[in-house]
């Protein structure tokens, strides 16, 4: 498989889940249905041939606790670990400096966003070969009413045109990387929560793909409920043996080498 077929996967995990309701725990290491949030938001690309690197970044505080729950499945699978940054767009530009030019594409996809199917990744990977750049989104059917500081209506948002973006957003990786060295002189420095925003400030328009409501991301407690019914009416993934993390017959990530647990955890 050439460059311009391989993807690497940035999967920003570092955030401090505030809205989430249980200060003892984040979202991302909540279970759902017998596996960590962050890991089944990862599922859908683990098996894909055209994956050969994944970036997870997660909080500093969190590293202890991420070695310990879940060294064996970043090992298995190849898992690159990198501690973020205080904003989600310092973990994505250090994500970015750990990929090298042997991958073509880079798809960044929410850690909290755990029903991902592998059809909508199939999708919004050949819109970024066709188009530079894709994202999956869902048009607005709600309502949309602008409300001040008094919680009291300013207006009605007419909702014609309107998408709520979702992720994984994929880019030509010289696009992203790009997008990332100029984003200070875009006014973009702190606060991204949208990749697309900064590729689309450069003046690339990014290609939007019919996204799914069930591809919900995780804020509070009951998505966490809807997200293990959605899971539970998904059609089960194809599970490649062997299933436990010390096979002998791990997947072939490309022609990377095999890499250490200091190499793979920073």
């Amino acid at each position: 498989m050439n460059t311009s077929e391989r993807f690497a996967v940035i999967l920003p995990a570092a955030g401090r889940s505030t809205r989430f309701g249980d200060p003892q725990r984040k979202k991302i290491f909540a279970e759902l249905d017998g596996r960590a949030v962050w890991l089944r938001a990862l599922d859908p690309f683990l098996n894909r041939e055209d994956v050969t690197r994944i970036v997870v970044a997660i909080h500093a505080d969190d590293r202890e606790l991420f070695e310990r729950r879940f060294g064996p499945n970043v090992a298995f699978h190849g898992i690159k670990v990198i501690v973020g940054g205080a904003e989600r767009s310092d973990s994505i530009a250090a994500a970015l400096a750990e990929i090298g030019e042997e991958c073509g594409y880079v798809a960044i996809h929410d850690g909290a966003r755990p029903c991902l199917t592998t059809e909508l990744v199939d999708a919004v990977f050949a819109a970024a070969k066709q188009h530079g750049a894709a994202l999956p989104a869902v048009p607005l059917a709600d309502t949309i009413k602008r409300v001040g500081p008094d919680r009291k209506t300013i207006e009605t948002v007419p909702r014609a045109g309107l998408y709520g973006a979702q992720t994984p957003q994929v880019f030509r990786r010289d696009l992203i990387l790009r997008a990332y060295q100029e984003r200070a002189k875009l006014g973009e420095a702190a606060g991204v929560t949208d990749d697309a925003t900064l590729v689309e400030s450069l003046g690339h328009p990014c290609h939007v793909v019919e996204g799914s409501p069930m591809n919900l991301k995780i804020t509070t407690e009951a998505d966490l409920r809807l997200a293990l019914t959605i899971l539970q009416s998904l059609p089960k993934p194809e599970i490649h043996p062997p299933a436990h993390p010390f096979g002998d017959d791990h997947r072939d990530w490309g022609d990377l080498p095999k890499r250490s647990a200091e190499e793979l955890f920073g």
